[in-house]
Formats: structure tokens, C-alpha cells, sequence
């Protein structure tokens, strides 16, 4: 267990999950230098800027580091593949508790404005061409969001559909059939001819909505859990509008969403 310093801010047991994945500090060799700042406290501040949306500036004196140590600390863990990892971590608990439903797979994306553009951004086709960018969820039935992406807002979402479920598998046994999605549901933004092929190659059942056939609104009984997932990442302030100019920093926090939501809950069905 946590000291309970953070409790307020970090899920009781995310961060003893996230301890043993962050880099290992550098020891400066000539030595000297001021007293390492807690990691801890840091893991908070990172969570409290991810749901808050506050500027890495605006950070309260509560957590005891600066802005600067703060933000430089979350920029090596990012390029560590802390957040991604952690969230992996998550699922695999779920998966062990069998709270992870892969008899169905359900994709969407949704637009996000960038304040400061960047890569991956684009002009957005909803928001009167404003710089903006993509984010693409994947979730299992329940909408536990699986895997997070990023595009830029001109990208067709089509282009999202094989990153994003390529290569998934959750959790221990990555090999076994039991580890990917029996059939995914999407709307007919994703009704090519190639993907289904493409799908079907990867013995993944297809539930898209024709172009023309049959409207998106059908598949509402399968993919309303998509949008409370979005709902549930857009409810983290730092995620829209997107502030990072770099999509590695933008992700980060996307995958720390992700983690926390499928913490939050593992925590409830496991009470």
C-alpha cells in the first residue's frame, strides 16, 4: 500500500503497480547536487495535471517539486514507455480476474482541437478546419478501453482500423486465440473491402456497418459502450483540447487515462 499522502488524487494501489516500471534515477558521478524529489509525490502531480488540465506551471505546492522537476520527470518516463506499459499492467490484472470481455471489440475515434498544433494535427473537417487531431480508442465489449492512438483530424478514420488492432493481445498467454477480439464493431467510416479481408485474415469476426445497407445506428446496442469510453477520457482535462506539440506527450497522457479507467475499474468489481 501507498503512504496515503495521494489518495486523494491516485487510486488506492496504482502507484505500487506503477513503481516498479519508472527508470531508474540518475546518480549525478560527481555527486552533490539537491535531494532527489519522491517519485511518488511526482506520479501524483502527473495524475493530478492529466485530470485537472491545469498548465505544468500552475501545479500546487502540495505535491513539494517544481513544475520543471515535475515535467522533466514525466517527459523521460513517457520515453520510457512508462504510461503504456502501466496500463498493459492493468489489463492483465482484469484479464486474470476474467473482467476483460473479448467476445467483441468495439472502435471509434473522436476529434480533439489542438491549442498549439504539432504533429499528427491537422484541420479538423468538424471544427471548421481548426488544427485539431484524432484520438482512436479500441475497447472490449464492456468498454474498457484496450488500445489508444493518435492521428492527425484529416486522417480518414479507416487508417486508424489495422494499428490499432494489429498485433493486440491481452493479457499472460499473448499467443493463445483468447487473447485477441472474436469480432469487431465499428460504424461504416471502416467499411472498406480491404479491411474486411484484412479482418477476416486475422480471424476476426466483422461487424460493420454497410455504406448505403444499413445505417450506424444498428450497431447501437453493441457500440454505445464506445462512447461512454470516450466520455470517460475526454472527463481527463488534459485530453481536449490537446496542449502537447509532441504526440509522444499527447499519448502519454492518453495511456495514463486509459490505465486509470480500467483501474477504476477493476477496483469497483473487485470490492
Amino acid at each position: 500500500m501507498g503512504s496515503g499522502r495521494w489518495d486523494w488524487i491516485v487510486p488506492d494501489g496504482l502507484w505500487e503497480l506503477a513503481r516498479p516500471l519508472l527508470p531508474s534515477a540518475r546518480v549525478r558521478p560527481q555527486g552533490g547536487g539537491v535531494a532527489n524529489i519522491d517519485d511518488e509525490a511526482v506520479f501524483a502531480a502527473v495524475v493530478y495535471v492529466l485530470v485537472s488540465g491545469c498548465a505544468w506551471r500552475a501545479l500546487p505546492p502540495c505535491f513539494g517539486a517544481s513544475k520543471s522537476t515535475v515535467h522533466r520527470r514525466f517527459l523521460i518516463w513517457s520515453r520510457a514507455g512508462v504510461w503504456g506499459r502501466l496500463h498493459r499492467e492493468v489489463l492483465q490484472l482484469l484479464t486474470g480476474r476474467g473482467l476483460v470481455d473479448l467476445s467483441r471489440a468495439v472502435l471509434d475515434s473522436a476529434h480533439v482541437r489542438a491549442k498549439k498544433g504539432g504533429e499528427h494535427t491537422g484541420p479538423s473537417p468538424v471544427d471548421r478546419g481548426k488544427p485539431g487531431s484524432k484520438m482512436h480508442v479500441l475497447s472490449d465489449a464492456n468498454g474498457l478501453p484496450l488500445r489508444v492512438g493518435l492521428s492527425a483530424a484529416n486522417t480518414h478514420d479507416s487508417h486508424g482500423l489495422k494499428p490499432m488492432v494489429a498485433h493486440l493481445h491481452v493479457g499472460h498467454e499473448s499467443h493463445s486465440a483468447d487473447s485477441k477480439p472474436q469480432r469487431l464493431h465499428a460504424d461504416k467510416a471502416y467499411d472498406l473491402p480491404d479491411l474486411r479481408r484484412w479482418l477476416h485474415s486475422k480471424r476476426i469476426g466483422v461487424r460493420i456497418a454497410r455504406k448505403g445497407i444499413e445505417s450506424s445506428e444498428r450497431l447501437g446496442r453493441r457500440r454505445w459502450v464506445i462512447e461512454r469510453t470516450m466520455s470517460w477520457l475526454s472527463g481527463y482535462r488534459r485530453l481536449s483540447p490537446r496542449y502537447e506539440r509532441h504526440p509522444r506527450n499527447y499519448l502519454a497522457f492518453l495511456g495514463l487515462a486509459a490505465a486509470l479507467c480500467c483501474y477504476k475499474r477493476l477496483l469497483k468489481l473487485t470490492m
